[in-house]
């Protein structure tokens, strides 16, 4: 595809993420062998953190030749989005200005599109969501959802792009401090569940959410494995859900050794992907597709052989 989409398209794509081909029109372009149908697939979602700071691949695709290469090979093995961030949210990182982000996520989502992989833009500002929108990015995926910056819900509604909502409890210089639950699953729940109906009351329909339970943000250690354990209850809002656990600190020690670097965890990552789609997971995001997308085919293959 040389041409960039229409407004019209992008709206769509965006509406239909909870249609029979959830996923963009562009990805269903890339042959796939499978015969579970696409509204049924667990979607992945490639990280391209075009930054100098993230925690797993900080400065390694800031440049743009070097972040087009990495979204390419996303693709290449097995990512059905790509999810584009040029602002790091590991802890303690510092805001970075929108003019900085917008020259680092920017032109890569402008080429992207253009070479028809469906991209995702990672931000929280709203002035980079609807510049990345224009340029043809079909889901704005804040990790405040949409409480960092509250002319978000404006965006998102007026574009009709899909929305990933995550569960948020402030900035990552203060977000552990803010880790304090009686009951996380509960907890959680409800604050997605409410966040959700003021977007609604704000103008974004239902049909363009996908929620995030925010696992590593705001939550320590075990809070982490509940919220995993208790899926069905996020499930249960009636809306996608989007698992995002690829590489964050809660896995360290476990399928690879205690302080091992951040890529060793690919494995168990891969491993929650598996337990997410078995469950119903609209996505999965990951900074390594191919582990994911193996187990992800492995089981559609055993699913269909059963049918």
């Amino acid at each position: 595809m040389s041409d960039l989409p229409t407004r019209r398209t992008r709206r769509r794509a965006a509406i239909d993420l909870r249609a029979p081909e959830p996923v963009p029109e562009v990805v269903a372009r890339r042959p796939r062998d499978r015969s579970t149908p696409a509204s049924e697939r667990t979607r992945v979602m490639g990280i391209l953190n075009v930054t100098p700071d993230s925690f797993s691949d900080g400065g390694l695709h800031l440049g743009i030749d070097a972040a087009l290469t990495h979204a390419r090979d996303l693709v290449a093995t097995g990512a059905d989005i790509v999810d584009v961030g040029g602002e790091s949210t590991r802890p303690g990182a510092e805001r970075v200005p929108v003019a900085v982000e917008q020259e680092r996520v920017l032109p890569v989502v402008r080429q992207l599109v253009a070479e028809g992989i469906a991209v995702s833009v990672d931000t929280m500002n709203a002035a980079t969501a609807e510049r990345a929108v224009e340029l043809g990015a079909a889901i704005v995926n804040d990790v405040s959802g949409g409480l960092a910056d509250p002319d978000m819900a404006r965006v998102v509604a007026s574009t009709g792009t899909g929305f990933v909502v995550m569960h948020w409890r402030g900035h990552s210089d203060r977000m552990y401090r803010d880790a304090v639950y009686e009951h996380a699953v509960d907890e959680v729940r409800r604050e997605v569940e409410m966040r959700v109906a003021e977007l609604i009351v704000l103008g974004v329909r239902q049909e363009q959410v996908v929620i995030d339970p925010g696992l590593g943000f705001a939550k320590q250690g075990v809070q982490n494995w509940e919220i995993l354990a208790g899926y069905e209850r996020f499930a249960s809002i009636g809306l996608p859900v989007l698992v995002a656990a690829s590489r964050k600190r809660f896995l360290d020690g476990v399928g690879s050794p205690a302080g091992a670097p951040p890529a060793e965890r690919d494995l168990a990552t891969a491993a929650i992907s598996l337990l997410a789609a078995e469950r119903g997971a609209w996505g999965v995001r990951v900074h390594d597709p191919a582990p994911t997308r193996a187990v992800l085919d492995v089981w559609e293959a055993w699913r269909a052989a059963r049918s």
